[in-house]
C-alpha cells in the first residue's frame, strides 16, 4: 500500500546523532546526483516534523530543534565578516571522524547557489511552536538556551534596514527555489513565513515583564504585514482593473499607484484569466515591479496561517478549480505558473538547464505541496479538491518510485533531473491522507499549524 510504503521511506530516512534520531535525509535514492540529498534540509524537515508530531513520535522533533539550535554560529566566516547567531543552516549532516561523531552543518557554502537561506529560521520557529502545542512541552521552549535563540532570530529579522515596508529584501536562490529564477526582492513566500514566525514568536516568548513589550511589538508587526500582502499583493478581477488604468511617475503621499507600476507591464497570460470569483497573491511586488507569476507554497502558505480573508481564501481555492490543468494537473501541485521560456527563461535563469520551461521550479509539479493544498483545502471546505487530489497521488507517487518532481505542462512525466526516494514526497502524502482520512490528526494540525483568521 503506498501508505505503509511512504512510512517505510520515511523511516528508511532517518540520521541518527549518538544514537538518537536527529533528523532524515532529503532522499534515499542511491543514483542521486547531487551529493547533499543524504543530508537533513531544514525546510525539508518540515512535514516529516509534522508527520512525526500527528503520529506521536514527539522526541525526533525535540532532537532535530535543539540540534539545528546548536549549529547557530557554525557557519564559515569570511575574514572581516560578522554572521549573526540568528543564522541557521540549510543543511546538516553526521560523519565520524577518529571514532567520533560531529555534526556539520551548511549555512550555503556548498549549496548551489552559495546564498545562505532566509527560510530555515522561520520554518524552525514555526516547528518550535508546532512541537508546544502538540506535546505541551513549554519547558523546552521556555528554556533561557531557546528564548536566547528566539531572540537571537528576531533581533536578525527586525533589524533597521533601508526599506519602509514590512516585507524581506532577500536574493534569488534563498528559500525553496535555490535557484536563479528571478525571484530577487521580496518574494511571497518569505513574507508568509515571516508572518507565521512572528505569530509562533508572540507565542513562544515567555510571558513576563521584560518580553511584554516585544510581544506587543511582534503583534503590531505582524498585523502589519498582513495587512501590506493583503493591499500589494492581493491581485482579483478588481485590482486588475485599478492597474490597467494606472497613472505613472505620481508624486507625493496621495498617490493610488503608490509603487510606479506601469500598466505596461501587466502581462498578456492575465487577460481572461482570472474570473470574477477568483483571486491570489502575485510572486513578488517591489518599485516599479509586480511580479504576476503564481507560486503555489506561498498562496497556500497565504490561506493557513490566516494571511488571506476568509472570501479571499475562497477566491484562491476558486483559481485552481478553474485552472485545474495548469495549477495542479497530473501530480499535484504546479510550484509556479506560468513557465519562463525563450528569452526570459535564458536571461533570469541564466539559461539553467535544470530549469527549463515547466520542469524543476520553472512550472514543475512537486508532490510536496499536496500536503499545504490538502490542508488548504480542508481548511476552505473544498473536500471535493483535497479528494480528487489525494486519489491522484495515491495512484502514482509509490509506482513511480517517490520522485522529487514531474516535469510538463500537466505534470505528467516523472522529472528529468528528479531524484526518487524523495523523503518529503513521501510525507507530503502521509500528511494529506492523515487530514483527510483521520479526524483526530486533522484536530491536531489545525492545532499545531497557526491559523490566524481576520477578515
Amino acid at each position: 500500500m503506498p501508505i505503509e510504503s511512504a512510512y517505510e521511506l520515511l523511516n528508511r530516512s532517518l540520521i541518527f546523532y549518538q544514537g538518537e534520531p536527529v533528523g532524515t535525509a532529503a532522499a534515499c535514492d542511491d543514483r542521486v546526483v547531487a551529493a547533499n540529498y543524504n543530508e537533513c534540509f531544514i525546510r525539508d524537515f518540515v512535514p516529516s516534523a509534522i508527520v512525526f508530531l500527528l503520529s506521536g513520535q514527539h522526541e525526533i522533533v525535540r532532537n532535530f530543534l535543539v540540534t539545528v539550535m546548536h549549529l547557530g554560529g557554525h557557519q564559515h566566516v569570511l575574514k572581516g565578516h560578522k554572521r549573526s547567531m540568528g543564522l541557521m543552516p540549510a543543511s546538516f549532516h553526521v560523519v565520524e571522524e577518529d571514532g567520533k561523531e560531529n555534526v556539520i552543518a551548511d549555512f550555503g557554502d556548498r549549496a548551489i547557489g552559495r546564498v545562505t537561506p532566509v527560510d530555515s529560521a522561520l520554518w524552525w520557529m514555526i516547528v518550535l511552536r508546532a512541537y508546544v502545542v502538540a506535546t505541551g512541552d513549554r519547558a523546552l521552549a521556555e528554556s533561557d538556551e531557546v528564548q536566547q535563540c528566539i531572540k537571537n532570530i528576531l533581533d536578525l529579522y527586525l533589524r533597521e534596514r533601508f526599506v519602509s515596508s514590512p516585507t524581506l529584501l532577500v536574493p534569488d536562490a534563498s528559500f525553496m527555489i535555490d535557484r536563479r529564477m528571478a525571484v530577487y526582492g521580496y518574494p511571497l513566500e518569505i513574507p508568509a513565513l515571516y508572518y507565521g514566525m512572528l505569530l509562533s514568536a508572540e507565542e513562544l516568548l515567555t510571558d513576563n515583564d521584560t518580553n511584554k513589550k516585544a510581544r506587543a511589538d511582534l503583534r503590531i508587526l505582524s498585523d502589519t504585514l498582513r495587512d501590506h500582502l493583503r493591499t500589494y499583493y492581493w491581485l482579483d478581477r478588481r485590482r486588475l482593473n485599478e492597474m490597467h488604468r494606472f497613472y505613472s511617475e505620481e508624486f507625493g503621499l496621495e498617490v493610488v499607484n503608490v509603487l510606479n507600476v506601469y500598466p505596461e507591464s501587466i502581462p498578456k497570460w492575465l487577460d481572461g484569466w482570472l474570473d470574477a470569483r477568483s483571486g491570489y497573491f502575485v510572486g513578488n511586488v517591489g518599485p516599479g515591479r509586480v511580479d504576476f507569476r503564481f507560486f503555489s507554497q506561498g498562496n497556500l502558505l497565504s490561506v493557513l496561517f490566516g494571511i488571506s480573508t476568509g472570501n479571499g481564501s475562497q477566491a484562491l481555492m476558486n483559481l485552481y478549480l478553474h485552472h485545474w490543468d495548469e495549477l495542479v494537473g497530473e501530480m499535484p501541485v504546479k510550484i509556479v505558473y506560468p513557465a519562463m521560456i525563450g528569452d526570459k527563461w535564458r536571461f533570469s535563469t541564466g539559461s539553467d538547464p535544470k530549469n527549463v520551461p515547466y520542469s524543476y521550479h520553472n512550472g514543475g509539479n512537486w508532490p510536496v505541496l499536496a500536503w499545504l493544498f490538502v490542508t488548504a483545502s480542508i481548511r476552505t471546505g473544498r473536500f471535493e479538491l483535497a479528494e480528487q487530489t489525494l486519489k491522484i497521488m495515491t495512484e502514482r507517487l509509490k509506482k513511480d518510485n517517490w520522485p522529487e518532481y514531474y516535469d510538463g505542462r500537466k505534470g505528467d512525466l516523472i522529472g528529468r533531473r528528479a531524484n526518487f526516494y524523495q523523503v518529503w514526497t513521501a510525507t507530503g502524502l502521509i500528511i494529506a491522507h492523515e487530514v483527510m482520512e483521520n479526524p483526530d490528526s486533522r484536530a491536531l494540525f489545525d492545532n499545531i499549524l497557526i491559523c490566524n483568521p481576520t477578515d
